[in-house]
């Protein structure tokens, strides 16, 4: 079997019951995303999927919680594929910036679903907190609600915050 991941076919031979997730980490030494709960409520394996055959963006997929077989077809990116070779993603340098992490386990995820939430935000889809449903803006309150998947024990929560207000305002 094979699958499109940071812009590169990778092949592996898993079970069929495998979790992407799994895949990533047992099968193709992709260990970025981080298996946290097992149980898609912490948001550490948060990885990006673009759907096979559509020009649409990425959207922010749980690794844990869905099949490596359901996305053969699709675009994957991880947290390894983020950089654009040796130069950091805009919000890998604002976590550092911000010291948007502390232990590091969920800064993986964090990073994967704050790209993808960007991108929404971008798209002018609405979050739960958003005042305005036609333009939503990013302020503190809106970037918090549209992260809120996402759980850091560390409680970095402000700094992560600061770091993707940075790159969202730039």
């Amino acid at each position: 079997m094979e699958w499109t991941i940071n812009g590169a076919r990778r092949s592996a031979e898993p079970d069929i019951r495998t979790t992407l997730l799994d895949l990533l980490r047992e099968h193709l030494d992709l260990t970025g995303a981080k298996k946290g709960c097992d149980h898609g409520q912490c948001g550490a394996c948060t990885v990006l999927i673009a759907p096979a055959g559509s020009e649409a963006g990425a959207r922010r997929v749980l690794s844990c919680l869905c099949l490596a077989v359901m996305h053969q077809d699709d675009r994957i990116t991880t947290i390894e594929g983020i950089a654009d070779g040796a130069a950091l993603h805009p919000l890998q340098r604002a976590f550092i910036a911000h010291d948007g992490y502390q232990c590091g386990y969920c800064t993986p995820g964090q990073i994967c679903s704050a790209v993808g939430m960007l991108d929404e935000a971008a798209k002018g889809w609405p979050s739960h907190a958003s005042a305005e449903l036609a333009a939503p803006t990013l302020a503190r309150a809106e970037i918090a609600e549209r992260m809120s998947g996402n759980l850091c024990r560390c409680a970095a929560y402000p700094n992560i915050v600061d770091a993707i207000a940075e790159v969202a305002a730039a």
